[in-house]
């Protein structure tokens, strides 16, 4: 089973500022909108799926406690 997060347009466009603004300071790099946006769908569909199990994994640990 595969779910799409789905970000508002504010944060989708707040989460890119943020990348670019995380490659000019931490690379010196500048990026534009359509490349922190293609790295912005890849954190989403192959590692925010990861951060969604383990928090969904550490929540039934608790729970179980």
């Amino acid at each position: 089973m595969e779910y799409k997060i789905k970000l508002s347009k504010e944060k989708r466009q707040y989460m890119i500022s943020l990348i670019k603004a995380y490659f000019l300071e931490e690379r010196d790099e500048t990026l534009g909108d359509l490349a922190a946006g293609i790295i912005l769908d890849f954190f989403i569909d192959k590692l925010a799926p990861e951060f969604y199990n383990q928090g969904v994994y550490d929540s039934y640990k608790y729970m179980n406690a």
